[in-house]
C-alpha cells in the first residue's frame, strides 16, 4: 500500500501545467510557421516551372525557354532556404511529420533527373507534368502534419483554411499546366478534358472550405482577384467543347498568362493567410504570459459568455473542433488516396510495360466496369493476386 506524502497537485497548479504546456503547444506551431512560408514559396515556384516546362515540351523548344530557365533557377533557390528552414528544426510533431518530409525531400532529389529528360525532351509533357504535380502533393502533404494536437478553435480554422488555400492553388496550377498542353498541341483527348473538370471541380471544393474559415475582408480579396475571370472562363469552354485552332501558341500563351495572373493572386493570398495565422498564435503566447488564473472574474473566459449555460458553450466549442478535425482528415484523406493510386500505377507500368497515362486509364476503366472508386480499385491491385488475371494487356 502506497501513501502519499504531502498534498496533491491543487488548482494552481494544474492551471500552471496547462499553461505550460499550452505554451510549448504555441512555441512549436510558432517555430514551424518559417517552414510552412518556405513550403508555400517553393511549391508555388515548382508550380512555375512545371507549366512553363509544358509549354516549353509541346512546343518543341520553340517557346518558354528563358521562363523554364528563369523558373529553375528560383526553384534552386527556395529549396536552399527549404533544406536550411528543416535544419532549423528543433521540434516536430512525431514520426509522421517526419516521414512526410522524407518522402518530399526523395522527389525533390529526382528534380535534375526530370530536368535533364526535359532538356533534351526525351519525355512527354503529360509525363513530366505528373513528376512535378507528384513532387508537389508530397511536398504539400507535409503541411497536415505539422501540428496535429491544435486544441484553439481560432488556430485549427485558420490552419484549415490556410491548407485548403494551397490545395486549390495546386489544383489551378495542374488546371494551368494541362490546359497549355492541349492548347500548344491544338488538341484535347476526351481523357484530357474529364481531367481538366475534374481539376476544376476539386479547386473550387478546397476554395469553399477555405471561404467558409476565413473573414470577410479575405473573402472579398478572393472574390475580386483569385477567382476565374470571365476570358479564363471562355478558354475553358473552348477546350472542354471544342478543339482549339493551329495558332502558332497564340491561344496557350493567353490562356498560361491569365492563369498565371490568378496564380500569383493566390499566391499573395497564401502569404497573407500564412502571416494572419502566425500573428494568431504569437497574439495567443502573448496572452498566456500576461494571464493569472484565479486573479479575477475577468480572467475567466466564460465570464464573456454570462448568460450562456456552461454545457451547452462546452458542446459548441467541441462541435467546431471537431468539424475542423474531420475537416483536415478529409484533406489528408485525400492525399493518401492519391498515394495509393499513383502505387498502382507504377506496379503497372513496371509489370505490364504501361505507359503512365496507360495505367491511368487502365484503373479508371476497371473502377468504372466495377462501379467502384479508383482508390479501391488500386488498393485491390496492390493487395489481391487474384485481380492481376482482369486487368488488359495492350
Amino acid at each position: 500500500m502506497t501513501i502519499m506524502t504531502g498534498n496533491p497537485p491543487g488548482a494552481t497548479e494544474w492551471f500552471q501545467r496547462a499553461k505550460r504546456m499550452r505554451k510549448q503547444q504555441l512555441s512549436n506551431l510558432a517555430q514551424l510557421g518559417t517552414l510552412v512560408s518556405c513550403i508555400g514559396g517553393l511549391a508555388h515556384m515548382l508550380q512555375c516551372e512545371r507549366g512553363a516546362s509544358n509549354v516549353w515540351l509541346c512546343s518543341q523548344g520553340q517557346l518558354y525557354e528563358a521562363e523554364c530557365k528563369a523558373s529553375r533557377a528560383l526553384v534552386d533557390e527556395i529549396l536552399t532556404a527549404f533544406h536550411r528552414s528543416l535544419a532549423q528544426q528543433s521540434l516536430m510533431s512525431g514520426s509522421a511529420v517526419c516521414e512526410r518530409i522524407a518522402s518530399a525531400l526523395s522527389h525533390l532529389e529526382q528534380l535534375s533527373a526530370l530536368r535533364k529528360t526535359i532538356v533534351s525532351r526525351n519525355i512527354t509533357a503529360s509525363l513530366a507534368m505528373e513528376q512535378y504535380s507528384r513532387t508537389l502533393r508530397h511536398l504539400l502533404s507535409i503541411i497536415p502534419q505539422l501540428n496535429d494536437s491544435i486544441d484553439d478553435p481560432q488556430i485549427a480554422g485558420r490552419f484549415v483554411a490556410l491548407y485548403s488555400l494551397m490545395q486549390g492553388k495546386e489544383l489551378v496550377g495542374q488546371e494551368r499546366a494541362l490546359g497549355a498542353i492541349g492548347f500548344t498541341e491544338g488538341y484535347f483527348s476526351e481523357e484530357m478534358r474529364q481531367t481538366l473538370v475534374d481539376r476544376i471541380d476539386a479547386q473550387q471544393a478546397c476554395f469553399d472550405v477555405f471561404l467558409s474559415r476565413t473573414h470577410p475582408q479575405v473573402q472579398a480579396f478572393f472574390n475580386t482577384t483569385c477567382q476565374a475571370s470571365a476570358e479564363t472562363e471562355q478558354l475553358r469552354r473552348l477546350a472542354c467543347t471544342r478543339q482549339p485552332a493551329a495558332d502558332q501558341g497564340k491561344t496557350a500563351l493567353e490562356w498560361f498568362a491569365r492563369q498565371t495572373t490568378r496564380l500569383e493572386h493566390l499566391r499573395t493570398l497564401e502569404e497573407t493567410v500564412t502571416d494572419d495565422l502566425m500573428h494568431a498564435v504569437d497574439e495567443l503566447m502573448q496572452s498566456q504570459e500576461t494571464f493569472i488564473p484565479g486573479a479575477d472574474e475577468g480572467d475567466d473566459f466564460l465570464a464573456a459568455y454570462p448568460d450562456k449555460p456552461l454545457l451547452s458553450l462546452v458542446r459548441q466549442q467541441a462541435r467546431e473542433i471537431e468539424l475542423l478535425s474531420r475537416q483536415l482528415a478529409s484533406l489528408r484523406d485525400t492525399l493518401e488516396e492519391r498515394k495509393t493510386i499513383d502505387k498502382a500505377k507504377s506496379v503497372l507500368m513496371s509489370q505490364h510495360n504501361m505507359t503512365e497515362e496507360q495505367a491511368w486509364i487502365t484503373l479508371r476503366k476497371m473502377a468504372m466496369d466495377k462501379n467502384q472508386r479508383m482508390v479501391d480499385i488500386a488498393h485491390a491491385l496492390l493487395t489481391v493476386k487474384s485481380l492481376w488475371q482482369v486487368i488488359p494487356k495492350e
